[in-house]
């Protein structure tokens, strides 16, 4: 393996964790905090600018706190940080952008109404879960 696969577009080095896994620990704290819907969807063949969404929703601006927190705390202790963290509580909407995994907390509503599982329908889903996990969602 290259020092380029697997990991951030432009900030590739040889220690660098690769982007599935940080897209994983993603989605996997987000379960750990009751978040609905949780996907990953492969698009880096589809976009230039990241790897993997982790897109996932949450009941109320409380919980999507929560799930944020969780989220960052979880890939933190993979020696990871956001670049850029986005979103404020009547939006609806947050984001975490770790450069080659960018990660969307929706509110419920906000969840339904932009649905960008059904705007990147062509990128492949990436099996998140624990092999005895139940599904989310």
């Amino acid at each position: 393996m290259t020092a380029q696969e697997g990991t951030a577009k432009g900030r590739a080095t040889l220690d660098a964790l690769p982007s599935r896994e940080v897209a994983i620990a993603a989605a996997r704290a987000a379960a750990a905090k009751q978040a609905s819907h949780i996907v990953i969807l492969d698009v880096h063949e589809l976009i230039v600018i990241t790897d993997y969404f982790v897109i996932c929703s949450a009941s109320t601006t409380r919980q999507a706190k929560t799930v944020i927190e969780e989220i960052e705390r979880a890939i933190r202790g993979l020696g990871e940080k956001p670049i850029r963290r986005e979103g404020e509580d009547e939006g609806g909407w947050w984001l975490l952008d770790y450069f080659d995994v960018v990660v969307h907390v929706f509110g419920d509503e906000e969840y339904a109404y932009y649905d960008l599982e059904r705007l990147w329908r062509d990128a492949p889903r990436v099996n998140w879960q624990e092999p005895d996990a139940a599904p989310s969602g």
